[in-house]
């Protein structure tokens, strides 16, 4: 299991560094940069003015030498220095992440409590009114973009009841309340289509187990329908579900980039949709190795939690 680990690992450090290279290009391909973007608020500069402004921010070098450096800083746990505020990265990124880690963990949380219990039901009592509704409710989950929800959402709340979630954060650890008052929504909203996707797989897969022969001869021996299905055959339909959640942990984040735009939540995702209009390169790269570096990590954590679901499974 161990040498299965590391060869996961190793696999997520390449596609990482594939990603370094894809988002350090394509943040440089965008027209203009960061001093030209402040020029639009700024009076005009000389042309020695400008050279010396982009020598001191390091855009006049090679880009391979400009990937080189930030390359380094990053093995050494540094991800430079914002272009416009000249501040950490690493240290903006952590005041932000708390919000989105919040965010996305909640939406997960309510996206599971809500497709759990409709998938199980949908199973157990196939081809019936319970099952009919819980279809109906994939099918419209499904069809309800996050951003038009999110919108639609807020733009209600506003005009029918006057009332606006709280602005600002505050971690759960320090104000509960106020916490679920201000990320509870934008949460629910992207939980929908997440609870949704689940929903469906949560059905298939309970429905295949039920049919296999162990259930079978569990129901031979008398156990109770319950206990077949809470203890028995949910365990074994876990994996495809517990699959899909580590897919769909992208989609997660990049709702959540949209979420905390329109509901102007101080996240990770807002911080980097500002810096790519800003034309903050670092800052763009940072936040995205850091997505990536989330992503890469989830999904080596659901490949090996494999094994806890079913015992049978041998990692080689």
């Amino acid at each position: 299991m161990w040498i299965y680990i590391v060869r996961r690992t190793l696999q997520g450090v390449l596609v990482l560094f594939l990603v370094s290279l894809t988002i350090f290009s394509l943040v440089r391909s965008l027209p203009g940069d960061v001093i030209m973007t402040q020029l639009d608020r700024a009076a005009a500069l000389s042309k020695e003015d400008l050279a010396r402004a982009r020598q001191e921010l390091g855009l006049d070098r090679p880009v391979w030498q400009q990937y080189g450096t930030w390359m380094w800083g990053v093995l050494h746990g540094d991800l430079g220095h914002s272009l416009t505020n000249r501040k950490p990265v690493s240290e903006e990124l952590g005041r932000r992440v708390i919000l989105t880690f919040h965010l996305t963990i909640l939406a997960l949380c309510l996206a599971l409590l809500m497709a759990v219990p409709v998938g199980i039901m949908s199973a157990v009592w196939q081809d019936t009114m319970a099952d009919y509704l819980g279809r109906l409710c994939v099918i419209i989950g499904l069809s309800l973009p996050d951003f038009w929800l999110a919108t639609v959402v807020i733009t209600g709340m506003a005009l029918w009841w006057h009332w606006m979630p709280p602005m600002g954060f505050e971690p759960i650890w320090v104000d509960p309340v106020q916490c679920l008052e201000q990320l509870g929504i934008p949460a629910l909203i992207i939980g929908v289509r997440l609870s949704a996707v689940l929903m469906r797989m949560t059905r298939s897969a309970l429905l295949e187990v039920l049919r296999a022969d162990y259930v079978r001869t569990a129901r031979a021996k008398g156990l109770r329908e319950r206990v077949i299905i809470l203890k028995h055959a949910l365990q074994n339909a876990c994996i495809p579900v517990v699959t899909i959640i580590g897919q769909q942990f992208s989609v997660l984040l990049g709702s959540a980039v949209i979420v905390e735009v329109i509901f102007l939540l101080p996240g990770v995702g807002s911080l980097t949709l500002d810096a790519a209009m800003l034309r903050d390169y670092t800052m763009v790269q940072g936040a995205v190795m850091f997505f990536a570096t989330v992503m890469v990590g989830i999904n080596v954590f659901v490949d090996v939690s494999y094994a806890w679901f079913d015992p049978r499974l041998r990692y080689r």
